[in-house]
């Protein structure tokens, strides 16, 4: 996995991310393409890798129920409680970024036949 950007999250996030239950992040900023293999890092601990699959611009007011649910949250309310806990007060208007991706855990592999 050496040389592949990271995408970080807080450990809280760890179990929705192994699960499946969470499958895309916002940012107020990124430098990741859609495509791109990264290196997914929870709390400092290495656990797997992704491809993002989807980089989307939305301004915070835009946001839905299915952008919370993607991110493994129950509805916008949450989610937004969620982004001025890591972030601090934003603007309604302030544009973020919707990352979507494919996760794979470390040490799976695939199946050949």
């Amino acid at each position: 996995m050496a040389g592949r950007k990271p995408l970080n999250f807080s450990k809280e996030y760890k179990q929705k991310i192994l699960s499946g239950e969470k499958r895309s992040t916002i940012r107020l900023r990124t430098s990741l393409k859609l495509g791109e293999i990264v290196e997914v890092n929870v709390g400092g601990e290495k656990i797997g890798t992704a491809q993002i699959v989807k980089v989307e611009r939305k301004r915070l007011e835009q946001l839905t129920d299915n952008d919370a649910r993607q991110d493994g949250f129950r509805n916008v309310k949450e989610l937004l409680r969620a982004l001025r806990k890591h972030y601090g007060k934003l603007p309604r208007n302030a544009e973020v970024y919707i990352l979507g991706f494919k996760f794979k855990a470390k040490g799976r592999r695939r199946k050949k036949g």
